[in-house]
């Protein structure tokens, strides 16, 4: 949630920060804003409701004066309404002071309490314009902001990062983070922060990643990074592994028919280097064989649309590493007191790295002595430094709101997480399932190709269709969830995923005549027995009336008498049936929206990055 964006340098701030602000679009918000210092050495701001475009026409209209120094936001809000006044920036000190925040301040009632005894005002209900006018109170009893920001930053209780500039600091932005992201841009006589890099990379893809309880000062010049008692701390370097075109629709309709497309090129990324002579060797996790090797348990922990990953990755490293494997929403995890110990190893999957409930149960496990391991998109992100090992995904930039290629993408790392940890623990000699891993991109492609017209059409018949079930089993289950999560996501009509052999226990009362159900059928070839039960499970709901749309593999003929209509895939392994399956979904539920008329990349009430609890 929230952009951010922060610049010193010698061009125009204001042109900078509003590009950088819209390549963050995608992370959710309801409310834009910037503040410059300008070429006279002083402070203007401008913020409004609703979306980018309505700032930029209010800065077309009277545009703040030039300055080289300035800071951006993008709001979505929590405390207070998504109005011009709760907009960020807020400022302090007589207007010579903007901050803005990323987060939730946790003691804010309190603080704010201690400031209206001390006759501060308020014009906004944030917890932001807290922050503002501690730090205003702090700057004019010292006149040093550094030292000012880094007292007012350890009083701060929650998650944040935060951003400041002074008028009477050109070419000066400070910064912090706690619990929430911030990296820094190093240009050539410039300097950039962001909440990702998608802020900058325009501009470099020389980064820096600073990590919890860190502060930051950027001039033009120079970057200094301590930590929150003021201790010199040395930020992490990485190259940003993309550069902006790969934000970019590049003549799409939109983000996600773009990032939908982008799969088998996902994929194919994510593979890319892990196979050596038909085994799957993942070089990041090099030396951690003993680990592997001496756990008892897995648990996998994530959130949304990256637990249905989880729910693959389950079936994937139980199979093939013969470990019993768990799957946690991390929201739930730390609060239920979970039995683990040194002989657990806790995987969390997070497209942005910054998934604040997610991190959470990392720190938990890390805190109750397990060990961690991530699969993540996002370099320089949080949670892989928080934990003793990662897997990136190099799907590339997701913008739009709704995940697809990072889905792909997870489920992906987890059957090579799998596969590796099958050969290190050798509970897998078989070579057939990395064979057919490397077919995973070309045959996602053919379902592209052979089935996006087809599904797409479907979609626009169903246009104003109020409700759609999904079912599946073993793999297909979580397939079937994430189907419905698409629909809800970016449709905002009813759909729900069942374990298909859960339909006798309750939810067959839903079934009404013309009640459409996708319904997603293993391959006979690996499982006779569930394969008849699906199909069972397809007659029962035909018969009461219900239209049936079949997601088979091709060749499958026995669904043919009892599906209103087939959506084929190409013939694969079991463990990988659901990366093809969930392709006609994706794109069923993004013509779905189009037809209705809807913004499938910016789906109401979303943000791409929660990194608040």
């Amino acid at each position: 949630m929230c952009g951010i964006v922060g610049y010193v340098g010698p061009r125009p701030s204001q042109d900078i920060l509003i590009a950088g602000l819209a390549r963050l679009e995608y992370r959710g918000y309801d409310s834009a804003g910037i503040a410059v210092i300008d070429g006279e050495g002083h402070l203007g701001m401008r913020k409004k409701a609703g979306k980018l475009n309505a700032l930029r026409d209010s800065l077309a209209d009277a545009p703040l004066g030039d300055g080289t120094t300035g800071i951006g936001h993008t709001r979505w809000a929590t405390h207070g309404g998504p109005t011009d006044v709760n907009a960020h920036p807020h400022l302090a000190d007589g207007g010579k002071l903007a901050v803005i925040h990323n987060g939730i301040i946790e003691n804010f009632a309190a603080l704010r309490e201690e400031l209206l005894a001390d006759d501060v005002e308020f014009l906004s209900e944030t917890d932001t314009e807290v922050a503002a006018a501690l730090l205003g109170r702090e700057y004019a009893t010292s006149g040093n902001l550094q030292d000012a920001f880094q007292r007012v930053v350890n009083r701060l209780e929650g998650a944040f990062t935060l951003l400041a500039m002074h008028q009477d600091h050109p070419g000066l932005v400070v910064g912090a983070r706690r619990n929430s992201p911030l990296v820094i841009g190093l240009g050539e006589g410039e300097n950039f922060l962001g909440s990702d890099v998608a802020a900058f990379v325009e501009h470099t893809r020389k980064a820096l990643a600073i990590g919890q309880d860190q502060i930051v000062s950027i001039t033009p010049s120079d970057v200094t990074v301590t930590d929150f008692e003021g201790n010199p701390v040395q930020a992490e370097p990485f190259e940003v592994s993309w550069d902006a075109a790969a934000a970019e629709k590049g003549g799409w309709s939109s983000f996600m028919a773009k990032e939908v497309a982008e799969q088998p090129e996902a994929v194919a990324n994510t593979i890319r280097g892990r196979v050596r002579d038909g085994a799957v060797v993942i070089p990041e996790l090099d030396g951690l064989d003993e680990l592997f090797i001496g756990i008892n348990r897995v648990i996998i922990t994530a959130c949304g649309t990256a637990s249905y990953a989880a729910l693959v990755g389950k079936y994937a490293i139980e199979q093939w590493a013969r470990v019993a494997t768990d799957v946690e929403l991390a929201h739930e995890f730390r609060y239920r007191d979970p039995v683990i110990g040194d002989d657990t190893l806790v995987i969390s999957i997070s497209q942005s790295g910054e998934t604040m409930d997610t991190l959470m149960a990392v720190k938990y496990a890390r805190e109750r002595g397990a060990r961690t391991l991530s699969i993540c998109n996002t370099q320089g992100a949080t949670i892989p430094r928080e934990s003793d090992a990662v897997v990136y995904t190099h799907a590339g930039p997701e913008v739009a709101v709704a995940s697809t290629k990072a889905f792909s993408a997870q489920i992906t790392a987890l059957l090579l997480l799998g596969l590796h940890m099958g050969r290190v623990r050798s509970t897998l000699t078989d070579t057939t399932a990395v064979e057919e891993l490397s077919t995973l991109p070309e045959k996602i492609a053919q379902v592209l190709a052979e089935e996006n017209e087809h599904v797409s059409q479907l979609a626009g018949w169903m246009a104003d269709t109020r409700s759609v079930l999904f079912l599946g089993r073993h793999v297909g289950y979580p397939i079937a969830l994430e189907g419905a999560l698409k629909l809800k996501e970016i449709s905002y009509i009813h759909a729900e995923g069942f374990a298909a052999g859960e339909l006798k226990h309750g939810p067959i009362a839903l079934i009404e005549p013309g009640q459409p159900v996708f319904v997603i059928v293993p391959s006979p070839r690996h499982s006779a027995l569930i394969h008849s039960k699906v199909v069972s499970n397809i007659q029962e709901i035909r018969a009461r009336g219900a239209r049936v749309i079949v997601v088979a593999e091709e060749g499958d003929a026995a669904v043919l008498p009892f599906a209103d209509e087939v959506i084929r895939i190409p013939l694969a392994g079991a463990m990988f049936e659901p990366v093809l399956a969930v392709v006609p979904l994706q794109i069923f539920a993004m013509a779905l929206a189009t037809a209705k008329g809807l913004d499938v990349d910016q789906p109401r009430n979303l943000a791409k990055s929660v990194t608040v609890e």
